[in-house]
């Protein structure tokens, strides 16, 4: 049985080398884990097993809608009865010992892990130095658990002029997004080394983050109000929406809170400005999007009221990195982001069905899934011993990152001037080993282009329609920005 658990071990991408190097596709791992493959296919039939079976009632129950009720009662009873033992806690129980809970991680691999810009090693091998710092998988389960998870959510008020009071099979990507941000007020408020106590005596700040996200209006970012700020995007209850649209939606959604303090409507504020990156204000220009530090930096005076030189910053990086899956070229500078300490994870997942990601080992990625119906939890921030569980996740999942969806973002939190800085020379040195096809670029400034009349672009060319000078294109007339890829390589964002 223990076989069984066994997984095929992926290519190693080790931090620190280059993503020039050349990366590997599970299919051409050695045939020396054959034998891996073998227990793989083993749980795989298991799999279909279980699949198969409580399918054949789901497809029954929606089939039995067009039959006559009474017909089903008398001919069809004992289909209900059966159903209720293979989908009941004892069969359950036997899925979870023959493939572990829900497709949990158990990998044998070795290789370090990242989660969240923090590395651990998962090698026997390492001093007891390094423990101290990296210790295994025990404290990577640990600092997996702690994140906070927001799943579907059924029985809230209903959202706003609509008849909707659960998010249910389309609410993925909002809730993806609210773990992104969760994630940095956890960051902000209680530093990258906090953990989730064992016990029910919670620090207030953790309680009022949470507080902060629940299903009404009362919470500052409810799937309520990231609704009614992304009008304007397409947002609506009832309707998938995209990773570049969530992304312009939380950013409406901060203004407005800050304009709210303001004028002392609200108290509850994000504690930090969100910048979204990309080629140009509406998202439509081609090439990689561009990380300007002025604008960071007008937007964290606008939002400290001019009070502050810097001030603590969200950046979302919206992509469209392939038509029907993403290029794999892209696929080592996405792990590679996972290193950087500002790191806040990936909102996009698998085709059509949006995750948080949040980690790294080999080519598998580890991510919280917000597909769990779960009745609502009412968050008050005055209780300190509040039943949270409903929020975090001990089951740890992956899939390979070269299956994510080519639509998502990118996020990283800043907490100073210094952070920002160092953000930069990280993703400067990782635009600069992409051989030309960067995730995205940094820049001072970003001159965009203006269009030209027919006069002066005479001029500029000359009478014959030749260049008008040997300095026409000369790095004066060209952005400051790290040179682009070809448009045919992007997708509009």
């Amino acid at each position: 049985m223990k076989d069984l658990a066994e997984r095929t071990v992926g290519p190693k991408i080790p931090a620190g080398n280059s993503v020039d190097s050349k990366y590997k596709h599970p299919a051409t791992v050695s045939s020396d884990q054959k034998s891996d493959n073998t227990n793989s296919s083993k749980a795989s039939l298991w799999s279909s097993f279980f699949v198969s079976t409580i399918s054949l009632f789901e497809t029954y129950n929606e089939s039995s809608v067009r039959e006559k009720r009474a017909f089903n009662t008398r001919t069809y009873g004992w289909a209900n009865a059966l159903k209720r033992v293979v989908t009941g806690s004892s069969m359950k129980r036997l899925q979870e010992r023959i493939l572990g809970p829900s497709k949990t991680f158990f990998s044998s691999s070795t290789s370090e892990i990242w989660l969240l810009g923090v590395c651990y090693k998962t090698s026997k091998e390492i001093s007891s130095s390094d423990a101290v710092h990296d210790n295994g998988l025990d404290a990577f389960e640990k600092d997996f658990s702690s994140k906070i998870r927001m799943t579907y959510r059924k029985g809230f008020d209903v959202i706003g002029d609509s008849r909707f009071t659960s998010d249910v099979n389309w609410g993925c990507m909002l809730r993806s997004s609210q773990m992104l941000v969760a994630q940095a007020l956890l960051f902000h408020r209680l530093g990258r080394s906090w953990r989730k106590p064992s016990q029910r005596q919670f620090d207030q700040e953790y309680i009022e983050i949470l507080h902060l996200f629940g299903d009404s209006e009362a919470s500052p970012f409810s799937i309520h109000n990231l609704l009614q700020a992304g009008k304007a995007y397409g947002l609506a209850a009832g309707s998938w929406v995209g990773p570049y649209a969530t992304c312009r939606s939380w950013e409406t959604l901060a203004r407005s809170k800050i304009q709210q303090i303001n004028i002392g409507r609200d108290n509850q504020s994000l504690s930090m400005a969100i910048y979204v990156v990309s080629g140009d204000e509406d998202g439509e220009r081609g090439g990689a999007p561009v990380v300007c530090i002025e604008d960071a930096a007008r937007l964290c005076s606008e939002f400290s009221k001019g009070q502050l030189d810097w001030a603590p910053i969200i950046l979302l990086v919206p992509l469209v990195l392939g038509l029907d899956k993403v290029n794999p070229r892209y696929i080592p500078l996405l792990w590679t982001t996972f290193t950087f300490p500002q790191s806040l994870g990936i909102i996009g997942g698998k085709p059509g069905a949006s995750t948080y990601i949040v980690g790294m080992q080999d080519d598998k990625a580890f991510y919280l899934d917000p597909h769990e119906v779960q009745p609502v939890v009412d968050i008050r921030e005055e209780n300190l011993e509040a039943d949270t569980s409903s929020y975090h996740c001990s089951v740890i999942r992956q899939f390979p990152l070269d299956m994510i969806d080519p639509s998502l973002a990118i996020g990283f939190y800043c907490r100073d001037k210094g952070d920002f800085d160092d953000f930069c020379v990280r993703a400067t040195k990782l635009a600069a080993e992409s051989n030309g096809a960067p995730l995205f670029t940094v820049a001072q400034s970003v001159k965009l282009p203006k269009t030209m009349n027919p006069d002066a672009m005479v001029n500029a060319l000359g009478d014959t329609g030749g260049t008008g000078g040997d300095n026409f294109f000369d790095e004066e007339n060209m952005s400051d920005s790290v040179a682009q890829p070809p448009e045919d390589d992007w997708q509009l964002l």
